[in-house]
């Protein structure tokens, strides 16, 4: 049974949570209360012996176009430190995607782009519609990537391709992010849910606490700086979200039109 959670759509089946970001209409940006409210999720699932393995992913045609710009502007009316924002709301959601000791299945059912494009790279299968695209975004409005994106991003892909997609704000394709291993497997995107739910249910079914064991080594050897660049994160975005260049790129986004740097 689907149960509405806040900004969350909750179902437990077979040992599967999938948890499903329900703002289409904002192509499923997050908002405050919807990062609380994946974090109370990740929390219990943590603790909950019957679920077994989690899957995110996002409700109509996105899977989350990132943090709701109109957010932003209220930070930057109020001064709100964009680290404090990133110490209480990001940071922790991804330390518990990467430290939840079973395993964590996006699928991307549509475009990831900023904090959701970090959100899908902390989880650790990443399933794509073949309609998915993957955007940095923060470039696009004057900031510098957060989530676990600097880390994440070029371990998966490079640092070259990496800094070309961060700079440009290009959108990589699905076919692009299974060949360059950003992605586990491309999909059609109705066959996504089937496909999605029969890899959940086979990895519900296995010895979750060996996988546990095995997301630990994993973080030991290739992510052990991971708290200390989510920290460096939050510190730079705190100087970039005072720079004019992020009003800009925030004024521009909101104003449909392209943003003028100079």
């Amino acid at each position: 049974m689907v149960k509405q959670v806040g900004w969350i759509l909750s179902e437990l089946q077979s040992g599967v949570l999938t948890l499903r970001f329900n703002r289409p209409e904002k192509a499923n940006a997050f908002n405050l209360a919807m990062v609380a409210d994946l974090q109370a999720a990740f929390k219990q699932a943590a603790l909950d012996e019957k679920i077994r393995c989690v899957v995110l992913t996002g409700a109509g045609k996105a899977f989350s176009g990132g943090h709701d710009t109109s957010e932003m502007l209220d930070a930057r009316t109020e001064k709100t430190s964009y680290r404090t924002h990133l110490l209480a709301t990001y940071n922790p959601l991804i330390l518990q995607i990467r430290q939840i000791e079973k395993p964590v299945v996006a699928a991307v059912n549509g475009p990831a782009t900023g904090a959701g494009l970090g959100i899908a790279l902390a989880c650790d299968l990443r399933l794509a519609a073949d309609t998915a695209q993957f955007t940095v975004g923060f470039s696009g409005i004057g900031l510098a990537p957060d989530s676990a994106v600097s880390l994440l991003l070029p371990a998966l892909i490079g640092l070259g391709r990496a800094s070309e997609f961060a700079f440009t704000n290009s959108p990589i394709s699905a076919g692009q992010a299974l060949q360059w291993g950003l992605v586990n497997r491309v999909i059609p995107l109705s066959d996504l849910p089937d496909e999605t739910d029969r890899l959940a249910r086979e990895l519900a079914s296995g010895p979750v606490g060996a996988f546990g064991l095995t997301k630990r080594a994993f973080n030991r050897a290739v992510l052990a700086n991971l708290e200390e660049v989510l920290d460096y994160e939050a510190h730079l975005q705190d100087i970039a979200s005072k720079e004019a260049e992020h009003h800009e790129g925030v004024t521009a986004f909101l104003e449909k039109r392209p943003p003028i740097y100079s």
